[in-house]
């Protein structure tokens, strides 16, 4: 069975400049504040190769360290099908995206859309249907539950595969210079247990990278909080607004911090989600299997434990996370970088990628404490009109409403990942064309950087690249 999706979304926020749209009408941000070393504050790491994005908090203690050694194997290894000798790490499926948390978040860092003939493992595809759960909680397709799993143990059906087509758009920056985007047409096929339901909105999503979540977990709400205009009662054209979403341990609507809609609370649900839906294990935090009633083989295979993922290794990968640290900017003194940074102050692009919290003084990792980080997130939801949008509603977040991605690490990408790919699911092939991809909202900022001359608009990803 086929089910054919066209995606003419061009998801705004995943990395760039000026996540919304009013962004020219804010303020500069004085040039030294775009231009701090240590994006971390004391957590920040000076390595620049591919693990830039893999080690340690710089200020960890001795035990901290430890532990974090003992999470960096569990997110790294890969889960086995129960039942296996490995009790502790069997379990996988039956039906999954990849086999360890490295699979997506390669090095900790960015995932990438599959190239042809590849079946997605870093690109998940997620599923709600027109309906919300009884906490405001996407819901899941009745036959396919929360994404798309195009791989399976032996014995059980995967529940189909992934076609991505491409669609040149070709445009001209304001000196005639020619540039061509590619817009993403999904198509699900070889479903093995029926038709999605009617009802049923799907969205690409590419692994975020992991680095740094740790600091965005222990920014205190009232700052985020302080940067939200949901009426734009200054008429700037921003109305950057929170999500509130479930948190299952305390059974209350909390703010949402992480997630491309900014759907989970914390990096423990976050972790859980990836854990479920992804590959097949049970948590204590996301007990429920992943088989829908008619994935009949499913439901009969054996499972790893109950829960499959213990909690005590739950809790080492979600100390992992926490405890990554964030590499150092470069290249500061660069005349370039430096003319780059007055660029993106002009556009307003820092009203919406803000560039410095202070995390609170007491966190669940005391090295995170008191630490002032730029992150260039301010992590509200901004809707960028329907051009961008996905059709699955997350939480408060409409389809069109995407949290502004942190842009912290984004030079170091391709060497941490060899690729270059960005936004939501992947169809930007560079910062330039992320950039491009900006509308709704932001469609005002997209437009300074297409009017820059040639020279400026180096400038200011020569700026970015310093991130």
């Amino acid at each position: 069975m086929r089910t054919y999706v066209r995606a003419c979304c061009f998801l705004c926020l995943l990395v760039l400049l000026a996540s919304a749209s009013g962004c020219l009408s804010k303020a500069s941000a004085p040039d030294e504040t775009l231009l701090v070393p240590h994006s971390g504050g004391a957590t920040t790491v000076t390595v620049t190769d591919r693990h830039a994005f893999s080690r340690p908090a710089a200020n960890l203690d001795i035990q901290a360290r430890a532990t974090f050694s003992i999470g960096n194997a569990f997110f790294n290894s890969p889960w086995v099908v129960a039942p296996a000798t490995a009790a502790a790490r069997d379990g996988l499926g039956p039906l999954f995206n990849a086999r360890s948390c490295d699979a997506c978040h390669n090095n900790d860092g960015r995932g990438r859309p599959p190239e042809p003939g590849e079946q997605p493992i870093s690109l998940v595809i997620q599923f709600a249907t027109a309906a919300p759960g009884p906490h405001g909680e996407p819901a899941a397709d009745p036959r396919y539950g929360a994404n798309l799993n195009p791989f399976a143990v032996a014995g059980v059906p995967a529940e189909g595969s992934l076609r991505i087509r491409y669609r040149e758009i070709h445009g001209t920056f304001a000196d005639g210079e020619p540039f061509v985007l590619l817009a993403p047409e999904y198509e699900l096929v070889d479903l093995a247990y029926g038709p999605l339901d009617a009802s049923t909105g799907f969205s690409p999503r590419a692994a975020p990278a992991v680095f740094g979540v740790g600091l965005l977990e222990a920014i205190p709400e009232e700052q985020i909080l302080a940067l939200a205009d949901p009426n734009d009662a200054d008429g700037d054209g921003i109305s950057g607004r929170p999500n509130r979403v479930w948190n299952r341990r305390t059974q209350r609507v909390e703010l949402g911090r992480f997630g491309w809609k900014a759907n989970q609370p914390d990096i423990e649900h976050q972790t859980a989600a990836a854990f479920s839906s992804e590959m097949g294990l049970t948590t204590s935090l996301l007990p429920g299997s992943i088989c829908t009633e008619v994935q009949r083989e499913c439901l009969a295979a054996p499972s790893g434990g109950d829960p499959e993922v213990s909690d005590e290794i739950f809790q080492r990968v979600v100390q992992y996370q926490r405890t990554l640290g964030v590499p150092a900017r470069r290249n500061l003194d660069d005349p370039m970088v430096r003319a780059g940074a007055k660029l993106f102050a002009a556009a307003g692009c820092p009203a919406c990628h803000h560039p410095t919290f202070v995390t609170a003084a007491t966190t669940a990792e005391p090295a995170l404490a008191n630490q002032t980080i730029h992150p260039f997130t301010d992590l509200l939801l901004h809707d960028m009109g329907p051009e961008l949008a996905d059709t699955r509603a997350d939480f408060d977040a409409s389809p069109s409403e995407w949290r502004t991605p942190p842009l912290w690490g984004l030079g170091l990408q391709k060497t941490v990942n060899g690729h270059t790919r960005l936004l939501h699911d992947g169809r930007a092939r560079n910062v330039a064309e992320a950039i491009l991809w900006h509308g709704g909202e932001s469609t005002r900022a997209r437009e300074a950087f297409r009017s820059m001359s040639k020279q400026e608009r180096e400038a200011l990803l020569k700026f970015l690249e310093s991130l």
